[in-house]
C-alpha cells in the first residue's frame, strides 16, 4: 500500500515501529492528570508559537511531549520513575545522542508549580 508505506517512511515517526506507535495512540487517550494539565498549557500553540506533539513515537521510544522544531522532548516522570532511573538514563542518553534537548518534570512540578515549568521549558528553547 502506498499509504502504509508513507507512514512508514515519514520522518514524524523517527523509525519507530508500528508496535510504538501503536502504544503511543493509546497513551494518548489514557494521560495522567500531570500529563493533561501540561498538555493543556503546550496545545495549540500557547508556548512561543511552538506546535508540540503528546505520546510521541521517536525510535523505540514514545516521548511524553515533543517539539519538532525547537527539538526538545519534555518528560513528566511520576511514581514509577523512582525505581526506573537507570532505565530513564539509558532513554535520554539516547535521545540526547539525536540531538534533542531533554527535559523532566515530576507530576509534582507540573500540578503545584505549573509556571515555573512553563519558564523551564522557555529556557530550554532559547
Amino acid at each position: 500500500m502506498i499509504y502504509s508505506k508513507i507512514i512508514n517512511e515519514s520522518k514524524q515517526n523517527h523509525s519507530a515501529d508500528l508496535n510504538t506507535r501503536s502504544k503511543a495512540i493509546i497513551l494518548r487517550k489514557k494521560m495522567t492528570k500531570a500529563e493533561t494539565t501540561l498538555w493543556k498549557k503546550l496545545r495549540m500553540n500557547q508556548v512561543d508559537g511552538l506546535h508540540f506533539r503528546k505520546q510521541h513515537p521517536y525510535g523505540m521510544y514514545i516521548i511524553d511531549f515533543y517539539c519538532d522544531k525547537a527539538m526538545i522532548a519534555i518528560e513528566v516522570d511520576g511514581e514509577i520513575h523512582k525505581i526506573r532511573k537507570s532505565y530513564d538514563s539509558e532513554r535520554t542518553a539516547y535521545l540526547e545522542s539525536t540531538g534533542l534537548k531533554v527535559i523532566r518534570f515530576t507530576n509534582d512540578d507540573i500540578l503545584n508549580r505549573l509556571e515555573w515549568v512553563i519558564s523551564e521549558i522557555r529556557k530550554m528553547i532559547s
